[in-house]
């Protein structure tokens, strides 16, 4: 979690943000990599995390066709069936040093599911974003990121190779996606302490003084009708219902009194 892409809101004291933790990991890249990617138009990071390993022949096509008509190179993590043929700028790869090939400055887009680690990672490091989210909180990552004019977001269980051509043209081309991901960028890494400090520091704090209760919000120790509030909707409830009571019986007197009277004349 980092506020450079959460919407503002209050947070407890023993909440700490330690989003990008590890953002300044980066190794060199392999020989055969490096060659590979630094090309003159530089190259595109392709991966939807470890829990997609495979995707339908359909979708796949719709990748590679796509990548087949763009001028820069593609790093595919793909697990799946090798396909009998893909196009000369594609690599598969069944694992990428992503934070590594974020890191370099041929990096022009990021396909990405919109993962918490992807999406810190691509933000630490400038690289605008072509979001397909899943599930979980990818969805949610995805709209904040989007909203910040940093990516675009397509829907992978629709996607076609238009689509994709044109999410993938609009972050490469458009200098607005990576000019925005940069202010991001220089935002996310102006602290005052690493995150990864940050972290070892209140770790070690949490172990020194036995779990640091004194920072643990009432909230945990309420029963369940606290909680919930049920106790304040029951006696608002009573308070609504006895003034629809009283209303009616003041209707009541109201409206039937001068009909009793008419009768007895």
């Amino acid at each position: 979690m980092d506020f450079t892409l959460e919407f503002p809101r209050p947070i407890t004291p023993n909440v700490v943000l330690v989003g990008g933790i590890n953002c300044n990991v980066r190794h060199p890249l392999p020989k055969d990599l490096e060659s590979w990617v630094s090309g003159e138009h530089g190259f595109v990071v392709f991966t939807l995390g470890t829990m997609v390993s495979d995707l339908p022949e359909e979708t796949t096509s719709v990748f590679l066709e796509a990548f087949r008509q763009i001028p820069q190179t593609v790093i595919w993590r793909y697990t799946g069936q090798v396909p009998d043929s893909f196009p000369e700028n594609v690599k598969l790869m069944k694992w990428v040093p992503q934070n590594d090939l974020l890191a370099h400055p041929g990096a022009r887009a990021f396909i990405t599911h919109a993962g918490s680690h992807g999406l810190f990672e691509g933000l630490c490091h400038g690289v605008p974003m072509v979001m397909m989210p899943i599930l979980g909180d990818q969805p949610d990552n995805a709209v904040k990121l989007a909203s910040r004019g940093a990516g675009v977001v397509l829907d992978i269980y629709s996607i076609t190779t238009e689509s994709l051509l044109q999410g993938l043209n609009e972050v490469i081309n458009d200098t607005r996606y990576k000019e925005n991901m940069q202010k991001l960028s220089a935002l996310h890494k102006d602290r005052p302490v690493d995150p990864l400090d940050l972290s070892v520091y209140w770790t070690e704090f949490v172990m020194r003084h036995k779990g640091a209760k004194h920072l643990r919000p009432a909230v945990h120790d309420l029963n369940w009708l606290q909680y919930y509030c049920l106790d304040v909707i029951a006696v608002l409830a009573t308070l609504v219902l006895f003034f629809v009571i009283l209303i009616v019986k003041c209707l009541k007197l109201c409206f039937w009194k001068p009909s009793r009277k008419r009768k007895q004349d």
